[in-house]
């Protein structure tokens, strides 16, 4: 597969708590032109857009972001809501059926329980259509989890708690950076962990969101400072538990990796 194992490349800071944020907005519209303020939020609109990356689209089937057009053209079916931050023709595509043995369906190559085949589903290569209706998550072998040190042992015992919830279901373990403490991530201290759920970096999977879910409801638990998953974060501290479909979206960062679409990162106080 193609693809890199380096998650830890990513800024996991989380964004401003919707309080925190409105606070700061206040204040900075009370300095500047109307004109500039338009200006801003149409560039971040723009900026958290992430076209060829997954969704949850009708019927709860994996999905696709990409035009209207490209979607209908490819046989698919289109829902508003789901690409949120995307221009207004570009919608959650998804296709339940394609030609590839009798239970043909497009999803992700990495989540493909059968063969996938190419050219029969919207969106970019990785989206294919799969001959198995079988969810094709994970049948990796157990990772290897880093013994506490660098690591800090609130992040190992998550790890082992997270993977043996999930057998199978996490290919890869990252948990320190090459960077000092505190600097821009949990990673730093050794109280973060990258769960790597996909067959490779850089590989999109539904995979975490179930893991995600678990950590959110697992919170105390796991002593919780915050995860993200598929674009999307949760926090105990300014959070309501909630199906990650509603959790606070993030911008884009720019590909799968960073959009967090291949691992679960979780943070730990």
């Amino acid at each position: 597969m193609e693809g890199s194992d380096n998650p830890l490349r990513t800024d996991d800071i989380p964004p401003p708590a919707p309080s925190a944020f409105g606070s700061q907005y206040h204040r900075r519209q009370q300095t500047t032109t109307m004109h500039f303020k338009v200006f801003a939020l149409v560039m971040a609109t723009a900026v958290m857009a992430a076209v060829n990356e997954p969704c949850i689209g009708s019927g709860g089937r994996a999905g696709v972001c990409v035009t209207t057009s490209d979607c209908s053209s490819s046989g698919g079916v289109s829902i508003s809501g789901a690409c949120p931050s995307d221009p207004d023709n570009v919608k959650c595509c998804t296709k339940a059926t394609c030609p590839n043995g009798s239970a043909g369906n497009c999803r992700w190559q990495s989540d493909c329980g059968g063969s996938s085949a190419t050219g029969m589903c919207p969106g970019p290569s990785q989206f294919k259509c799969c001959s198995s209706a079988a969810t094709g998550f994970g049948g990796y072998p157990a990772p290897t989890i880093p013994g506490v040190g660098a690591c800090k042992a609130v992040a190992v015992e998550g790890a082992k708690k997270v993977v043996a919830a999930f057998p199978g279901r996490v290919r890869q373990i990252y948990c320190t950076r090459d960077c000092s403490c505190p600097g821009t991530s949990d990673h730093c201290c050794g109280k973060a962990i990258d769960f790597m759920c996909s067959d490779a970096g850089g590989v999109p999977t539904m995979s975490g969101r179930e893991l995600a879910e678990w950590v959110m409801n697992n919170r105390g638990t796991l002593n919780l400072k915050y995860v993200i998953w598929g674009q999307r974060i949760w926090s105990p501290s300014v959070d309501g538990v909630k199906a990650w479909t509603s959790w606070r979206p993030m911008e884009d960062r720019g590909d799968v990796t960073q959009n967090h679409w291949d691992h679960v990162h979780v943070s730990f106080n």
